[in-house]
């Protein structure tokens, strides 16, 4: 299967930056998509962005323009550039990543989420 771990989470105020990562290991053939979800408290998991193994970006409307996605292929890892951050950006960031395993079945796992804090 395929694990994913992610840092980068933490406090920071109205404005500031944070850079989160995500890093996938396991039985893995090849990494196909990979993306970034948050969830607040009482709110259903949301879409962030998006990138494929090719380098292609979405984003949610939320984030367009503030939040930069991109991956490094050789270390199967994704990161989140946040910018202008807004106390309203403030969730658990979940990573998910679409894998073809060893086995060449594919899989969709998620990581644990990392808390992000924005402060006003």
């Amino acid at each position: 299967q395929v694990q994913l771990v992610e840092a980068g989470g933490g406090l920071v105020q109205a404005g500031g930056s944070l850079r989160l990562s995500c890093a996938a290991s396991g039985s893995i053939f090849s990494v196909n998509a990979m993306g970034w979800y948050r969830q607040s408290p009482g709110k259903q998991r949301d879409f962030i962005a998006a990138i494929t193994s090719g380098g292609f970006t979405t984003y949610a409307d939320s984030v367009k323009g503030r939040f930069t996605i991109s991956r490094d292929n050789a270390k199967n890892t994704v990161y989140l550039q946040m910018n202008s951050l807004k106390p309203e950006d403030t969730a658990v960031y979940y990573c998910n990543a679409e894998a073809t395993l060893t086995s060449r079945s594919t899989v969709s796992s998620w990581g644990k989420g990392t808390l992000v804090t924005v402060s006003s």
